[in-house]
């Protein structure tokens, strides 16, 4: 492997940063709703923000599977959208720093890609690192959104559940990066926003609401979403629209009211169990959900994957 040091040029120390927290959000693959894009533009939107670090994008980045957006005027080529993979110090809205890195996923190089990411969160004294993703649930949009917690820390994990038992899932950036870091001792977990699975080609903004509100939870950096809500209110608005007169959509939309409610119904306690209510309720149990997850991650993995052109 080649010196991973090598890959990034560093253009200025972090100035403010005492043993940070570093978020990371890749989009493209594992980003429904395109909730993890529309969380770190919207951070990068509401917090003033110093570039520190960049990757050299022609080393990890397929550009024939994400091509560069340009712009033709009239009759010639005026300019060109190039993506990068950047790493951020940003200030939140209580006056706390932490670091973010953002980009689209890596195509090549994975493992001199995470290794350079490991000699950053060593160099900086990261204190933990949070990911963020986003994938297909069997949820529908008139309900709460809800997320999955996972990481290498059970003493962090510990108020949160998960439905979810053992499943085999395509590899990506993120998931790797969390593992690598946990096997080196470095505290590592992810917050993975569960997206309507009927939506996840759209834009959702409930979903980078939601990652973002988790990462408050996690890591007590104050990052409001308030000016995220008219846009959200807009896509559910526009979704609804399409489901005044489709009877079928609207068939599907109530299934999942009615799964989700049952389900949360015995989450909270209510008497009886999942597999009383799965015969004919229809409430689908962790293995079920899981093989959901699992069927669209592989369909990404096999040539489906969403294209983005996001820097």
């Amino acid at each position: 492997m080649r010196s991973p040091e090598s890959l990034y040029t560093i253009h200025q120390e972090p100035t403010a940063v005492d043993q940070p927290v570093l978020v990371y959000a890749f989009s493209g693959f594992v980003d429904a709703g395109g909730g993890v894009r529309l969380a770190a533009a919207h951070i990068f939107q509401t917090c003033e923000h110093t570039l520190i670090a960049s990757f050299d994008i022609d080393e990890i980045l397929d550009y024939r599977a994400r091509r560069p957006r340009m712009s033709y005027v009239v009759d010639h080529f005026a300019s060109v959208d190039m993506p990068q993979v950047t790493l951020h110090e940003v200030t939140d809205a209580n006056g706390d720093s932490f670091l973010l890195l953002v980009g689209p996923e890596p195509d090549y190089q994975w493992q001199r890609f995470i290794a350079a990411i490991e000699g950053l969160v060593r160099r900086f004294a990261v204190r933990l690192a949070v990911g963020l993703s986003a994938i297909p649930w069997p949820i529908p949009h008139t309900r709460p959104l809800t997320v999955t917690v996972h990481g290498n820390e059970p003493a962090l994990l510990s108020p949160y559940t998960s439905v979810l038992g053992e499943i085999e899932v395509p590899g990506h950036v993120g998931a790797m990066l969390e593992l690598h870091l946990g096997e080196q001792g470095i505290p590592s977990m992810g917050i993975t926003a569960q997206v309507p699975h009927y939506l996840v080609q759209f834009e959702f903004p409930r979903a980078a609401q939601i990652l973002l509100n988790g990462v408050a939870a996690l890591t007590g950096l104050v990052l409001p979403t308030s000016d995220l809500q008219p846009a959200a209110v807009r896509a559910e608005r526009e979704v609804a629209e399409q489901l005044d007169g489709n009877d079928e959509f609207a068939t599907v939309v109530a299934a999942l009211e009615q799964q989700y409610d049952l389900l949360n119904a015995v989450q909270q306690g209510a008497t009886g169990g999942i597999s009383d209510l799965t015969p004919e309720g229809g409430v689908p149990t962790g293995d079920e959900i899981a093989a959901q997850v699992e069927e669209f991650l592989q369909s990404l993995a096999e040539g489906d994957e969403p294209k983005d052109s996001d820097n």
